[in-house]
Protein backbone atom coordinates (compact mmCIF):
# COMPACT_ATOMS: atom_id res chain seq x y z
CA UNK A 1 0.00 0.00 0.00
CA UNK A 2 1.40 3.39 -0.65
CA UNK A 3 1.17 5.93 1.96
CA UNK A 4 -0.80 9.53 1.14
CA UNK A 5 -0.39 12.90 2.67
CA UNK A 6 -3.24 14.71 3.47
CA UNK A 7 -3.07 18.27 3.78
CA UNK A 8 -5.44 20.56 5.27
CA UNK A 9 -5.54 24.36 4.03
CA UNK A 10 -6.98 26.72 6.61
CA UNK A 11 -8.24 30.94 6.73
CA UNK A 12 -5.01 32.84 8.48
CA UNK A 13 -6.62 34.74 11.29
CA UNK A 14 -8.73 33.90 14.25
CA UNK A 15 -10.75 30.35 14.65
CA UNK A 16 -13.97 30.36 13.98
CA UNK A 17 -15.99 30.83 17.68
CA UNK A 18 -16.71 27.75 19.49
CA UNK A 19 -20.37 27.13 18.02
CA UNK A 20 -19.06 26.99 14.97
CA UNK A 21 -15.98 25.07 15.52
CA UNK A 22 -17.55 22.73 18.07
CA UNK A 23 -19.69 20.32 15.46
CA UNK A 24 -16.60 20.57 13.16
CA UNK A 25 -13.99 18.88 15.42
CA UNK A 26 -16.46 16.51 16.80
CA UNK A 27 -16.77 15.85 12.72
CA UNK A 28 -13.33 15.60 12.53
CA UNK A 29 -12.97 12.91 15.23
CA UNK A 30 -15.67 10.57 13.47
CA UNK A 31 -13.58 10.66 10.41
CA UNK A 32 -10.53 10.12 12.26
CA UNK A 33 -12.07 7.00 14.38
CA UNK A 34 -13.78 5.74 10.55
CA UNK A 35 -9.81 6.15 9.09
CA UNK A 36 -8.52 4.30 12.26
CA UNK A 37 -11.09 1.63 11.66
CA UNK A 38 -10.31 1.28 8.46
CA UNK A 39 -6.54 0.29 9.33
CA UNK A 40 -5.89 3.32 6.56
CA UNK A 41 -4.65 6.02 9.60
CA UNK A 42 -0.52 6.15 10.01
CA UNK A 43 -0.36 9.56 12.13
CA UNK A 44 -1.65 13.04 12.44
CA UNK A 45 -0.43 15.92 13.64
CA UNK A 46 -1.68 19.53 14.03
CA UNK A 47 0.47 22.72 13.56
CA UNK A 48 0.84 26.03 15.38
CA UNK A 49 -0.05 28.67 13.74
CA UNK A 50 2.20 30.24 11.00
CA UNK A 51 3.78 33.18 12.86
CA UNK A 52 5.70 30.44 15.09
CA UNK A 53 7.21 29.10 12.17
CA UNK A 54 11.34 29.58 11.48
CA UNK A 55 12.54 29.09 7.91
CA UNK A 56 16.08 27.73 7.14
CA UNK A 57 17.69 28.89 3.51
CA UNK A 58 20.91 28.06 2.18
CA UNK A 59 22.70 31.20 1.00
CA UNK A 60 26.04 31.27 -0.57
CA UNK A 61 27.86 29.46 1.48
CA UNK A 62 25.75 30.19 5.02
CA UNK A 63 22.04 29.67 6.31
CA UNK A 64 19.62 32.35 6.94
CA UNK A 65 17.23 31.96 9.08
CA UNK A 66 13.93 33.79 9.16
CA UNK A 67 10.89 33.86 11.76
CA UNK A 68 7.45 33.27 9.90
CA UNK A 69 6.18 30.86 7.18
CA UNK A 70 7.84 30.24 3.93
CA UNK A 71 5.47 31.84 1.94
CA UNK A 72 2.95 34.68 2.76
CA UNK A 73 -0.55 33.97 2.12
CA UNK A 74 -4.26 34.13 2.94
CA UNK A 75 -4.48 30.49 3.99
CA UNK A 76 -1.48 28.05 5.67
CA UNK A 77 -0.90 24.26 6.45
CA UNK A 78 -2.89 23.72 9.60
CA UNK A 79 -2.29 20.04 10.10
CA UNK A 80 -2.03 16.65 7.92
CA UNK A 81 -2.65 13.05 8.00
CA UNK A 82 -0.70 10.30 6.66
CA UNK A 83 -2.97 7.96 5.50
CA UNK A 84 -2.14 4.09 4.14
CA UNK A 85 -4.53 3.40 0.93
CA UNK A 86 -4.28 0.97 -2.05
CA UNK A 87 -4.52 3.84 -4.73
CA UNK A 88 -4.58 7.54 -5.75
CA UNK A 89 -8.73 6.69 -6.18
CA UNK A 90 -8.95 5.33 -2.14
CA UNK A 91 -6.90 7.96 -0.82
CA UNK A 92 -8.87 10.76 -3.30
CA UNK A 93 -12.05 8.96 -0.76
CA UNK A 94 -10.62 9.42 2.30
CA UNK A 95 -9.29 13.33 1.28
CA UNK A 96 -13.07 14.16 0.14
CA UNK A 97 -13.90 12.61 3.31
CA UNK A 98 -11.43 15.18 5.35
CA UNK A 99 -12.67 18.01 3.52
CA UNK A 100 -16.25 17.25 4.73
CA UNK A 101 -15.34 17.00 8.26
CA UNK A 102 -13.22 19.89 8.21
CA UNK A 103 -15.04 22.13 5.27
CA UNK A 104 -11.40 23.01 4.45
CA UNK A 105 -9.39 21.93 1.51
CA UNK A 106 -7.59 19.35 1.85
CA UNK A 107 -4.33 18.57 -0.78
CA UNK A 108 -3.62 14.65 -1.23
CA UNK A 109 -0.19 13.68 -2.24
CA UNK A 110 1.54 10.16 -2.55
CA UNK A 111 4.83 9.95 -0.67
CA UNK A 112 7.76 8.88 -1.84
CA UNK A 113 9.17 5.15 -0.77
CA UNK A 114 12.14 6.94 0.27
CA UNK A 115 14.53 4.77 -2.32
CA UNK A 116 16.99 6.18 -4.61
CA UNK A 117 17.09 6.07 -8.51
Amino acid sequence: MTHYLLTIYQPDGEPPAPEILDPIMADVAAFQEELQAAGAWVFTGGLHPPDTATVVRPQDDDVLITDGPYLEGKEHVGGFTVIRAADLDEALEWGRKAARATTLPVEVRPLTDGSRG
